[in-house]
């Protein structure tokens, strides 16, 4: 009994689903006006998010910042552990003082981001822009996901999440594709429209009515009466954290979070530099390409309509969860949360082993997919899971705890990712001392600018860039870095299965037995 008092308070039952369209029909006008508001914002974010590597690598002469990956790795570093961290001791802000507040205040300060990003092009502008978009994002997802879980009933919270999520991933297709376009005109341009675009959350806010409202008003007269008492949020989320439940929690995901946001930090770079996707355009159009405005903007094509560019690859994630999550959702709603997330855990890795195992253009196009995959698996369940066992007046503030694992995870990575690819994988520097093979002294190849070391063999050579991406691809083991980041995420998918086991046995012995398979 003893232990079983620890958890008094987390509702650990796996409540029963009503079917699809059941679901549907339950779904009032407030989730969908969220779902509006997590669009806007995350056009706006992945438009940036997508590309934020290949623009501070890019070379200062092409409008980039010409840093090293391993240099972008320290701003991602920053950028993770602030958007990560945030929530988990500052989302119970949203429970205290109202959902659609913290929405307005944080769509104020990603504005500023957008701003600051365009107004100052270099590596303290970005890293400050950065972590205000990071700060902004922190306080938008626990207002957003509170009202979420106090709008849906527990009888369709699995397809409420599934559908949330494949709203979101509209916005996070929309983004990248829009960001293909505008950053082949400049990268200031690609900030602006994201600015303007993350405004247009002001216009959804003037529709939005706070769920569970009253309740909080009459809590906060309660405790400006005296009668109920309340500590400060720090040592709420403090107490709250240091539950087994959330701890074991935190433990077992944080490696996958550090295979998942690899995947968006280092990918994008590792396309630009190894695939050639000019041979889907070849595929489907011919060697000559296309010129049709509609395919180039539908397709995410440079602007001469020869090759594909690395978001568009990135957003074919986004568009299969944008068209698919919902079945997947209803598909998993019988099984066991837990036992959804160590399966998709999996399709993961093997997708991590794929894109180190061939720099083919299309099998990149398979791998994505199978993440894809097992993200729709596992990645909808974990605020599922974490509304699900939170109490009712801290689902705000547990909803923020679900970035434990990912803080841990996507903050080691920020830094490791882009360090490991510039151990193994990086064009650039690979480039450099190719170069010094060839003859060239060693002051003269550092002196090189980054960003520019790979056009520089190419001009000394006299090959063309596809011969000497190739002849670079063979001399070195490329793979490498994505066999070590896949690697990572197994131990983790060993520890959700660990986890899973115990939280399994927990409901037996609190008399909760699942309804679920």
């Amino acid at each position: 009994m003893g232990q079983n008092n620890r958890y008094a308070n987390n509702d650990l039952k796996e409540v029963k689903q009503l079917g699809l369209w059941a679901s549907l029909l339950s779904l009032g006008y407030i989730f969908w006006l969220v779902g509006g508001m997590e669009i806007v914002e995350r056009i706006a974010y992945y438009g940036v998010k997508a590309s934020a590597s290949l623009y501070a690598t890019d070379a200062v002469s092409k409008g980039g910042l010409g840093l090293t990956m391993s240099d972008y790795g320290t701003i991602m570093l920053i950028f993770a552990m602030t958007q990560t961290f945030i929530p988990i001791f500052l989302g119970g802000t949203a429970d205290r003082f109202g959902y659609k507040l913290t929405i307005a205040c944080a769509t104020v300060i990603k504005i500023f981001a957008y701003l600051t990003m365009a107004m100052f092009p270099s590596f303290v502008g970005f890293t400050v822009g950065a972590m205000l978009l990071a700060f902004g994002t922190g306080i938008f997802k626990p207002g957003i996901q509170g009202t979420m879980v106090k709008s849906v009933k527990r009888e369709t919270s699995t397809m409420a999440w599934g559908i949330f999520y494949q709203l979101v991933n509209i916005g996070g297709w929309l983004g990248p594709l829009i960001a293909v376009q505008l950053r082949q005109l400049s990268w200031e341009h690609l900030f602006y429209v994201c600015a303007g675009v993350i405004s247009l959350n002001f216009i959804l806010l003037l529709l939005y009515q706070e769920p569970g409202k009253a309740e909080r008003l009459a809590r906060k007269a309660q405790v400006a009466s005296g009668e109920v008492s309340q500590q400060s949020l720090f040592k709420e989320a403090l107490i709250e954290v240091r539950k087994p439940l959330v701890m074991g929690y935190m433990f077992a995901f944080s490696g996958f979070w550090f295979m998942f946001n690899a995947m968006f930090d280092v990918l994008p770079k590792h396309i630009e530099d190894w695939v050639n996707t000019s041979t889907i355009v070849t595929d489907l159009f011919g060697t000559a390409g296309t010129q049709n405005p509609l395919w180039i903007g539908l397709l995410g094509l440079n602007h001469a309509g020869t090759k594909v560019m690395p978001e568009y690859l990135m957003s074919i994630n986004f568009l299969m969860i944008a068209t698919t999550c919902f079945l997947v959702a209803a598909m998993t709603a019988k099984y066991r949360i837990l036992s959804s997330m160590l399966v998709g855990c999996m399709f993961c890795c093997v997708a991590m082993f794929m894109v180190g195992f061939t720099p083919a253009a299309w099998a990149m196009v398979v791998a994505i997919a199978v993440f894809s995959l097992g993200e729709m698996l596992l990645s909808p369940k974990k605020g599922e899971f974490m509304g699900n066992i939170a109490p009712n007046d801290k689902k705000a503030m547990y909803l923020g705890f679900v970035m434990l694992p990912q803080g841990i995870g996507w903050t080691l990575e920020g830094k490791l990712g882009p360090w490991l690819y510039d151990q193994y994988a990086s064009k650039d520097l690979l480039a450099r001392d190719y170069l010094q093979q060839l003859g060239m002294a060693k002051e003269q190849a550092l002196a090189i600018k980054n960003g520019e070391a790979f056009d520089t063999l190419v001009a000394h050579t006299g090959q063309s860039a596809q011969a000497m991406t190739d002849v670079l691809y063979q001399a070195n083991d490329i793979a490498m870095a994505w066999y070590i980041i896949a690697t990572v995420g197994a131990v983790s998918g060993v520890g959700i299965f660990l986890y899973a086991k115990w939280v399994y046995r927990l409901q037996n012995q609190m008399g909760l037995q699942p309804q679920t398979v």
